[in-house]
């Protein structure tokens, strides 16, 4: 059988429809607290921005609060979107949670700004091209380190950061982070659950392209996570029902409706083919249905990427349902 690799839940805490932005603040912190009971490895949060579907905006408040309300488990982000912060601010905030929470905090950090053009405009703060995303996490890790120092701005330091060596990994949904990752020595968590196309040779440019002897490097040899889109529940047929509303959801994208999340619907009533074709090429890495059906298409996934870690996107209109699918994955996988 397949080793079973640690699980992790990513949370953009998903506002659906006729709840409030509290009530899905509320949940997510929920699904913190079951995710440190029932032993997933890690909870991060998501960064996204002009909309009203999803309430992860303040990433690093997200943290701060989960952190408080759990015992165990690893918190992060999933990721900072590095352009719209201050380098700086993201040291001296991460380096504050590691001095509040010591060895429980994660930076994950992305070049996308999370949002459209206009409002990455409006919180743009540092640059997304590769090099100054790479002279951005060089002064992180130096503002991280026991000295304290950024490698471009030496007089500088992030004072609370200092000596905490938060773990940075790089996210990515493409060839190009993929290589960035690699070249900077870091670890890599790969946006599978919604850049699904040749994730594999992806995963193979990152290995290939890892560089252990990096002045950003932080580990010996390659290590990845890849996300996939998750929904367990006692039958095929009611896990089938349930992903529906992921399914609107993404059709909701690509039309730029940002409604919150719709209740599910048949799966014969989900559209039309071309719709349903679509929503499927999007999400296509992914484990619906009965327990057994969702062991077999994890372990499937993790014997074809040969990722070290997986980190689990459910979402759900009621709650309960996902609260249900976390409990259903770690019976089985745990």
């Amino acid at each position: 059988m397949t080793k079973h690799i640690p699980l992790n839940v990513l949370d953009l805490v998903s506002v659906s429809e006729g709840r409030t932005v509290s009530d899905a603040i509320d949940a997510s912190m929920e699904t913190a607290q079951l995710a440190d009971k029932l032993g997933y490895k890690r909870m991060w949060f998501a960064e996204h921005h002009n909309g009203t579907y999803l309430a992860s905006m303040a990433t690093s408040v997200l943290i701060t609060r989960a952190a408080a309300m759990t015992d165990r488990i690893r918190v992060g982000s999933g990721g900072i979107m590095l352009p719209n912060h201050a380098p700086l601010q993201v040291a001296e905030d991460f380096g504050t949670l590691a001095q509040m929470f010591p060895n429980r905090i994660d930076l994950g950090l992305g070049r996308a700004p999370g949002t459209d053009g206009l409002t990455a405009q409006l919180l743009s703060r540092s640059g997304a091209e590769p090099q100054d995303f790479a002279n951005s996490i060089y002064d992180l890790i130096g503002w991280f380190s026991d000295e304290g120092q950024a490698h471009s701005v030496p007089g500088v330091t992030s004072g609370v950061g200092t000596g905490t060596k938060v773990p940075m990994w790089v996210l990515g949904s493409s060839v190009n982070g993929a290589s960035i990752a690699g070249q900077l020595g870091l670890p890599f968590s790969l946006a599978t659950h919604f850049s699904p196309d040749d994730f594999e040779k992806k995963l193979d440019l990152y290995r290939s392209s890892f560089n252990s002897t990096a002045p950003t490097s932080l580990i010996d040899k390659p290590y990845a996570m890849a996300g996939i889109n998750v929904v367990v529940a006692p039958t095929d047929e009611e896990a089938q029902s349930i992903w529906t509303t992921t399914q609107r959801m993404i059709l909701d994208v690509r039309t730029g409706n940002r409604r919150p999340l719709q209740p599910p619907v048949a799966p014969e009533d989900m559209g039309s083919d071309q719709e349903r074709a679509f929503a499927e090429s999007m999400l296509n890495v992914k484990a619906v249905g009965s327990p057994e059906t969702v062991r077999k298409e994890l372990e499937d996934f993790v014997e074809r990427s040969g990722v070290d870690e997986l980190i689990v996107m459910t979402y759900a209109y009621d709650p309960e349902d996902k609260f249900r699918s976390m409990k259903l994955l770690a019976d089985l996988w745990f």
